[in-house]
């Protein structure tokens, strides 16, 4: 995940619930608290037409360096070119570290509120540092099994994360969920086990690529323990699975994302826009380029990582490897970046393998994150990207080979940024997120597969909803398949928050041709926003969304 500001309060505060019914049970009885009005946004009931109309909604101009060139046929794998589902993204902390869901009366009515704006469903991380704490296959899915019975009570459906990544650290990682104790116990042990940087620094956020095939997870390899742990997932939710639970998005590295935990933010190590750093100097990793090296008969290669390639908060222009003709375009820069971004590649090819032989024949999609990296996208190395594992640069095409391993195993590309517009970045960081999108489309045109999206900042305003707009179309490779909203929390039900995203919604079901929003939502439910005058009627009950 790129940038990504993630917020972990945010339910609908629920107070004085006398009684509160799922929209399945609403066909009988409806009872709300009586509470006095507030600004957010109020579902309006009364004994007649308006609870009908709930139970029914219920049950159911400066010179830039030269940029890729973008060209083709446009091809999309949606069968309704203009109809792109929406998903709303819930809380990092959905499920308690008890693994309990988290506050499920107020996430009973944020999900019947999301339901009745037209949204297609909801997105979960399940965390691996939760479900398999207390020790080696030893899962907890309690919590999760409580989500999906209510998001299928509500005729949602539901994205499921398998998060094999720590949750904290990164941008807007409001709660802390590391990985299982175990886990960590192993890595005391040998601290190889986690990505380290050119100068010691271990990130606890993933286990390093380099020992997936290794068993030193108490006698498994890590591929084999994603594997145990997705089997599990598999057989517990068999019931749900292409029915309630439609998408399962598999964690290929930190934040979920197929890439190197290259621009850690703990700690202020890394501060936007620095260039970030190789992530290849555990011994594994090391063994792996010595290895590679030996083959080619380039022994000397295989020593360390590139030794000019600045630190974290640099910029490309600072560095040896990263200037304009630097190292990265010299046959050594070629054989690095080839091997480091290879190995990324491997990594997700044997994770997805992996996921497609559980999978398959459930119904399930398979999905996997892509990290929106877009700051220096103008420059010719793409610093920012390399670092991270993605051989992109003006003269080498990074998200082709990613795409087509991708196409392996059928799997759906998920990218970020998709809200982001150039002119709304700081011009010394030589962003390009609509380059980056523009391309990240391309590559999935060619290599046949869906493309699906996310935005990579919390964002409420009509502008980042009409990019989205933009670039969920198919002008110019593939359109979006389907779009995952972050996040739920609190400000998304304020008045003008929630305007928006109804709009948004409806928009995206017509292909971006209404942009006018009615009084009421669209999907005609009666979820009012709190600036609409109060009608004067008896044996009205509100429940105040705040």
């Amino acid at each position: 995940m790129t940038l990504t500001l993630r917020s972990s309060t945010s339910f609908i505060n629920f107070r004085d619930t006398k009684c509160l019914k799922t929209p399945v049970e609403f066909c009988g009885t409806i009872c709300f608290a009586q509470i006095k009005p507030s600004r957010g946004i109020r579902v309006k009931n009364s004994m007649t037409q308006e609870a009908q109309v709930l139970s029914t909604e219920g049950c159911r101009n400066e010179k830039r360096e030269k940029l890729h060139t973008l060209s083709g046929v446009h091809h999309n794998n949606n069968k309704d070119d203009s109809k792109v589902p929406v998903f709303v993204m819930l809380p990092l902390d959905t499920v308690t570290h008890g693994g309990h869901l988290n506050k499920p009366r107020a996430m009973n009515a944020s999900l019947m509120a999301l339901k009745s704006a037209g949204v297609e469903g909801v997105m979960v991380d399940a965390w691996w540092g939760l479900v398999e704490k207390d020790g080696p296959l030893k899962y907890n899915w309690e919590g999760y099994a409580e989500l999906v019975q209510m998001v299928q009570r509500h005729g949602l459906k539901l994205q499921v994360v398998m998060s094999f990544h720590q949750c904290g650290g990164n941008v807007g990682d409001s709660c802390s969920i590391p990985l299982p104790p175990w886990v960590l116990q192993e890595i005391s042990g040998n601290p190889d086990l986690v990505y380290t940087d050119r100068s010691g620094r271990r990130n606890p956020e993933y286990i390093s690529l380099g020992c997936d095939s290794l068993p030193v997870l108490g006698g498994r390899t890590p591929v084999q323990v994603y594997s145990d742990y997705m089997r599990s997932f598999r057989d517990r939710f068999s019931e749900y699975l292409g029915d309630v639970i439609v998408e399962i998005q598999v964690g290929l590295g930190p934040c979920g994302e197929l890439r190197y935990p290259s621009y850690p933010e703990s700690n202020g190590t890394w501060k936007f826009p620095g260039i970030g750093e190789f992530q290849s100097y555990d011994k594994y990793m090391r063994a792996s380029l010595a290895a590679t090296a030996e083959a080619v008969g380039k022994k000397d290669w295989g020593i360390s990582g590139p030794g000019d390639a600045g630190q974290y908060n640099q910029f490309p222009e600072d560095t040896g490897f990263f200037r304009r003709e630097g190292t990265w375009s010299t046959e050594y820069g070629k054989f690095f970046l080839e091997w480091y971004s290879g190995k990324l590649i491997q990594h997700g090819d044997r994770i997805l393998a992996a996921a497609e032989g559980l999978f398959q024949g459930t119904g399930a999609k398979l999905s996997g994150k892509v990290a929106g990296i877009h700051w220096h996208y103008r420059t010719r190395s793409h610093a920012a990207e390399l670092t991270a594992g993605y051989y992109n640069t003006r003269h080498h095409d990074g998200y082709l080979p990613v795409a087509q391993m991708l196409a392996k195993h059928r799997v759906i590309l998920n990218f970020t940024c998709m809200e982001m517009k150039d002119g709304e970045q700081p011009r010394h960081a030589n962003c390009s997120p609509e380059g980056l999108v523009r391309q990240v489309k391309m590559a999935t045109r060619d290599a046949r597969i869906e493309l699906a999206g996310e935005n990579a900042l919390e964002r409420y305003d009509g502008s980042a909803y009409g990019q989205v707009l933009t670039t969920s179309r198919s002008d110019s490779g593939n359109g979006l398949s389907a779009f995952t909203y972050l996040r739920m929390n609190k400000r998304l039900f304020e008045e003008e928050n929630w305007r928006q995203l109804v709009q948004f919604v409806k928009s995206m079901s017509d292909g971006g041709r209404n942009t006018k929003l009615a009084e009421s939502d669209s999907r005609g439910s009666n979820i009012y926003v709190g600036f609409i005058k109060e009608k004067n009627m008896k044996n009205i009950k509100e429940l105040a969304l705040v």
